[in-house]
């Protein structure tokens, strides 16, 4: 059996873990699974009347094809959109990972795959001692990286993978992400990323920034739900 969970982190801010995040949902659903999804800490919120309500979460849970509500997709919301811990001592909270671990496992009990999306990058800080790595270590999912295709990715993608295999945490593969018009060498990029980091993208998502609310990444899930739950595996070195 496949693991139940993936958490999908990038390379930094804005490089579309969230069309990516809803992509794969998507995908999941539509092999026949239940899927859940968490979008476990969020800054950048809107007020409405039922409380604050992260974009990010709420398109998330779009593509959800089990029923939750908004506390158990994102149990902690902050209104500023500014990092995620500055944000949680400006509102008087402590972000708890036992808290976001038990929401976990209550979406796992419900569903048959949980998609869930950090916040930032893989080290963004969520309180004074913890970051977005130890959110990921807590749940003990393997990770989907999501590598924005623009000048650096190849330096920041090297840095996070090694980020995550010291973290403990098993890499489950990459996906490349074109944020932006086709890169300059486009081509050139993609092999050295794969040579790099000793494996293919499980998928190249497209430039449509008209079909992102409905973007598909079918091959990514095969993949994906083809790995052994034991031994999800990192890419290698």
């Amino acid at each position: 059996m496949s693991p139940r969970g993936f958490f999908v982190t990038g390379t930094d801010t804005g490089v579309g873990k969230t069309v990516i995040a809803c992509a794969l949902v998507r995908a999941f659903a539509a092999r026949g699974e239940r899927v859940a999804v968490m979008k476990p800490i969020a800054s950048g919120a809107a007020r409405t009347p039922q409380g604050l309500r992260n974009a990010d979460a709420l398109a998330l849970m779009s593509t959800a094809n089990v029923p939750l509500n908004y506390a158990q997709v994102n149990p902690y919301c902050f209104e500023q959109a500014i990092s995620p811990h500055i944000a949680a001592e400006a509102s008087g909270f402590k972000v708890d990972i036992s808290t976001i671990r038990s929401n976990y496992a209550s979406l796992e009990a419900i569903s048959d795959r949980v998609v869930v999306e950090g916040a930032g990058g893989w080290l963004a800080p969520i309180n004074g001692l913890e970051s977005m790595a130890d959110v990921a270590h807590a749940l003990g999912r393997p990770a989907v990286l999501v590598v924005a295709l623009r000048l650096g990715c190849l330096n920041h993608a090297q840095l996070t993978r090694l980020a995550i295999e010291r973290a403990g945490v098993a890499l489950a593969g990459w996906i490349a992400n074109r944020t932006e018009p086709p890169m300059e060498r486009e081509a050139e990029n993609l092999a050295t990323l794969e040579r790099l980091l000793g494996a293919r993208a499980l998928e190249v998502a497209p430039f449509a920034p008209e079909r992102s609310g409905t973007l598909m990444l079918g091959g990514a899930a095969a993949r994906l739900a083809a790995l052994p739950h034991a031994e999800s595996p990192r890419i290698s070195r």
